[in-house]
């Protein structure tokens, strides 16, 4: 039987691997930070609806075991509100069993969409997104193409948050290369409690070779901090994120130690064990383990 039609690389969180994953838009719509190679293979644009239709058809006789949406790809939160509205539309009468619908987004998206389309959003049924902060710091952010200021990140982020669509917000360690590496911790971790986020997720830069940061890399012109250099990054931004009630998670394969707790109340544990790491006391996945 025919499944989803689905278009280059799909790439979906962690947590929602057991969701349906509608394609909206192909790629991402600013497809410029230096560090991503994810949607490469392919050009930012709409998906025609023909095919959507035909994916609400499989799910909704194939995929009624599956209580999750995540609407593809890199940041679909982007789509115009006229394709959203026809989106949950469908979600609602087609699969009405679905409980939960997710999307990556990053600040132009947010930007783009004002408060009432947030909230009509939220509403609707768009329960979270994810995105990807990556730093707070705004020469590292600047480096890396990120666009937007921090002022501007956490601005947009605030407006999101009071709409009531969760955010799960994607950090990246390494950023900040050794000369910055940790004032990009500190200054994420301020951004972070500025935001106070439903879950921050901690992720460790691994250059790709087909990225612009990688390349520089490569021609030994970006210098990565190395194993102890990115936990004591992780323990900066622990240091610097006080989240009112949510998940710090530094669970990705990508990371050196993993470290998984609600915030505020088991950050000091958190600290306590990334002390430990530092002085040796317990041993960091090795290099060989680290594959994307």
């Amino acid at each position: 039987m025919n499944g989803l039609h689905h278009v280059g690389n799909c790439i979906r969180p962690p947590s929602e691997y057991n969701a349906i994953l509608l394609q909206a838009t192909l790629g991402c719509s600013h497809s410029k930070c230096t560090f991503c190679g994810a949607y490469r293979d392919k050009k930012f644009a709409l998906k025609d609806r023909k095919y959507l239709e035909a994916d609400f058809e499989f799910a909704a006789k194939y995929c009624r075991h599956q209580d999750r949406v995540f609407v593809m790809d890199g940041d679909a939160l982007v789509m115009p509100m006229k394709d959203w509205k026809w989106l949950l539309t469908n979600i609602k009468e087609k699969l009405p069993w679905v409980r939960r619908v997710t999307c990556y987004a990053n600040l132009k998206s947010i930007m783009l969409k004002t408060d009432r389309d947030l909230a009509w959003l939220h509403e609707n049924g768009l329960t979270a997104v994810f995105l990807g902060l990556e730093s707070g710091h705004a020469r590292v952010r600047k480096d890396i193409r990120k666009g937007g200021t921090p002022e501007e990140l956490v601005h947009h982020c605030k407006r999101l948050r009071r709409s009531g669509i969760r955010l799960v917000t994607i950090v990246l360690l390494g950023l900040g290369q050794l000369d910055l590496s940790l004032d990009h911790a500190r200054e994420t971790g301020k951004a972070l409690t500025a935001i106070d986020p439903e879950a921050v997720s901690a992720l460790s830069l691994i250059p790709l070779p087909n990225t612009p940061l990688g390349q520089a890399f490569e021609r030994g012109e970006y210098k990565v901090p190395d194993a102890m250099g990115m936990v004591a990054e992780l323990r900066e931004l622990v240091k610097h994120t006080d989240l009112s009630r949510g998940a710090f998670r530094s669970v990705h394969v990508s990371n050196y130690l993993n470290v998984d707790a609600r915030f505020p109340g088991g950050k000091a544990e958190v600290l306590n064990t990334l002390d430990q790491a530092l002085a040796g006391g317990i041993s960091l996945k090795p290099e060989w383990m680290r594959g994307l």
